[in-house]
């Protein structure tokens, strides 16, 4: 079995607060792209076998032990992760893996399995993998409510700097709090191809702890695109071309000095 882990970007991502159990309440729109990562999934008698960066500690191997510790066992499974999504860039990767096992194993082995449970158990952004798609989340992202969006042309550039998202929240402090997005309006703005009206309060940290992603962004806006923002926590950011053939172009800039992908939103 052959599965493709899309990235996602945040159209738009604002932090109300810090919650009581010391995560951030969030309000964001997230948007699966039409490319990631590849994984193969193939049955065998038991345990676990998986090729792939980092071994037991990936995401993709604990979704696959969770899944069939909580299903019984049925049965085992052979994991090959292909990737092709940057590390630290705030485009999902880990997550859509995971993400993928877990759809995955519910074709392998059918059983009566909580899989959102399993899903937020594994990470914030797991749960709206399972759908794909574009949703507004709130919570920690896991409160999901699909939303309808055009296919739009898109322009992915993360420049090689990892951020961990521990130490980018680490730097958020309360001026970096905002209001609800404003759902209505970034929808109406990106159908009718023009600037949304969105912002990511994670880049007020991420600018102070690396001043040189001022420069991605500005770089990314001289080459024509519109709605640049940072995706997620970083270091990646996006934004939308005038056509697929504008797409391209950019891409073709923008592979020189990092991880440039055009795709379309929606997966």
């Amino acid at each position: 079995m052959e599965r493709l882990a899309v990235a996602k970007v945040n159209l738009g991502l604002s932090l109300l607060g810090r919650r009581p159990d010391g995560y951030h309440e969030l309000h964001t729109l997230f948007a699966a792209l039409s490319f990631g990562d590849r994984l193969f999934l193939e049955p065998i008698p038991e345990g676990i076998e998986f090729r792939g960066r980092y071994g037991r500690r990936n995401l993709a191997y604990r979704a696959a032990e969770a899944y069939l510790e909580a299903a019984g066992w049925p049965g085992g499974v052979r994991i090959v992760l292909e990737k092709a999504l940057p590390e630290g860039a705030g485009l999902g990767g880990g997550s859509s893996d995971a993400a993928q096992v877990l759809l995955g194993l519910t074709e392998l082995y059918p059983a009566e399995v909580d899989l959102p449970a399993l899903a937020l158990a594994l990470g914030a952004d797991v749960p709206f993998f399972l759908q794909g798609g574009v949703a507004e989340a709130r919570g920690v992202g896991e409160r999901l409510r699909p939303l309808a969006l055009p296919s739009l042309p898109v322009v992915v550039f993360a420049p090689g700097l990892r951020l961990p998202t521990p130490r980018v929240y680490g730097e958020v402090k309360p001026h970096d709090f905002g209001p609800d997005l404003p759902v209505a309006e970034i929808v109406a703005a990106l159908e009718a191809g023009e600037e949304p009206p969105y912002w990511n309060s994670l880049e007020g940290p991420a600018f102070r702890l690396y001043p040189e992603l001022k420069e991605v962004k500005a770089r990314l806006r001289a080459l024509g695109l519109r709605g640049v923002l940072m995706s997620g926590s970083g270091s990646a950011f996006f934004g939308f071309a005038q056509s697929p053939e504008h797409a391209q172009e950019v891409v073709a800039v923008l592979r020189r000095t990092g991880f440039a992908r055009q795709g379309t939103l929606g997966g």
